[in-house]
């Protein structure tokens, strides 16, 4: 899939150009182009992809301050010029449009929902959002905020990826050591997501082709998806391979998933990746079938990647899972942290979860 990413606030920023280097070491040829947009100078300066500063008149490139009612605002305003600099990017070989967003801080979480909704109403190509969730221990402001842009988010873009920052932090790191391999682990799932379809860097046609359309109609339902992840060893023989490709999907799912313990979707699509004389199509074949039983879902697609690695990879996208029991201890846990937030007499967002339009929750 084709695709133009644009970063918005901190962690967006930082995520889209990790997406952009893993796309060009790879060689797949799928990110189109890459731009940040926020409203903090500091944090574009070590930024190597295209950046754009908004908000100068209203807080002078220092930020919102983790407020996302004012980062709403900021983007509402600057829309239009944000729009502009994506103009060039934006070229006809363009599949979607994905918006990169760290959902607790004020740019990301106030900004992306605003930018979603002018994009959709602008251009005829899918808009997608890969959302990252804070984790429990980064404070109640953060919580409180990734609650009230969530369920908007959900609803402006055609579709919401989300990330759990929980999800892949390892005890014992620094923030910024836990920070970087969170993004790593984005880039790699979600670039490899991305360039399915995509020839790459292997001068080879798959068997089974999983290209754009399949991602495309996996997403097609809306809501909320999540990314699994998994890889093994492989044989050199394909006929060896059958076990390694449903163990790793196994994996994938029940261990290696963007939101821990998400299993039920609407919708799923399985890549396997790696050398075409490594894949079996039974095995393929066999982790799509029980793909289909684990998640309940009888949408689930399936297909290969040729991948120059002596490993075998799988790759699981699951539509439609704003159902889970995760998904609801996150929402609980932000109405607790606005319950807080407003003993302590500080802008309450509660009324967020019930308003229906964009412009109520702004």
């Amino acid at each position: 899939m084709k695709a133009v990413l644009i970063g918005v606030g901190q962690a967006g920023g930082k995520i889209t150009q990790r997406l952009a280097e893993y796309d060009y070491d790879m060689d797949f040829g799928a990110v189109q182009g890459a731009m940040a947009v926020n409203t903090a100078r500091a944090d574009l300066r070590n930024l190597d992809i295209d950046s754009m500063l908004i908000g100068r008149d209203r807080v002078k490139g220092h930020g919102v301050g983790g407020d996302n009612e004012l980062g709403a605002d900021i983007m509402q305003q600057e829309a239009t010029e944000v729009m502009d600099g994506l103009d060039a990017k934006l070229t006809s070989e363009a599949e979607a449009v994905v918006l990169v967003a760290g959902v607790g801080g004020g740019t990301g979480s106030g900004g992306a929902p605003v930018l979603a909704h002018e994009l959709k109403r602008v251009y005829d190509v899918p808009v997608y959002v890969l959302g990252v969730l804070p984790g429990r221990d980064e404070g109640s402001i953060y919580q409180a905020n990734a609650g009230r842009s969530l369920k908007t988010l959900a609803r402006e873009a055609d579709s919401l990826l989300l990330v759990d920052n929980d999800a892949w932090r390892t005890a014992g790191e620094s923030v910024h050591e836990g920070f970087a391999e969170i993004n790593d682990k984005i880039a790699q799932r979600f670039g490899l997501l991305f360039a399915s379809g995509e020839v790459g860097a292997v001068d080879e046609v798959a068997e089974s082709v999983v290209d754009s359309s399949e991602i495309v109609n996996t997403l097609r339902p809306g809501g909320m998806a999540a990314v699994g992840y998994a890889s093994a060893a492989a044989s050199s023989d394909a006929g060896d391979n059958v076990n390694a490709i449903t163990s790793t999907t196994r994996n994938a799912l029940l261990t290696g998933t963007s939101v821990p313990n998400v299993v039920k979707a609407r919708t799923g699509l399985l890549v396997v990746a790696g050398q075409p004389e490594r894949i079996s199509r039974k095995g393929v074949e066999r982790a799509r079938k029980w793909l289909e039983e684990e998640t309940g879902s009888m949408e689930v697609r399936g297909g290969d990647f040729p991948l120059d690695s002596d490993r075998i990879a799988a790759l699981v996208l699951l539509g439609g899972i704003e159902r889970s029991g995760r998904i609801q201890e996150f929402l609980d846990r932000a109405r607790e942290a606005q319950e807080t937030r407003e003993a302590r007499s500080e802008p309450d967002p509660e009324e967020a979860f019930g308003n229906e339009e964009l412009e109520d929750l702004f």
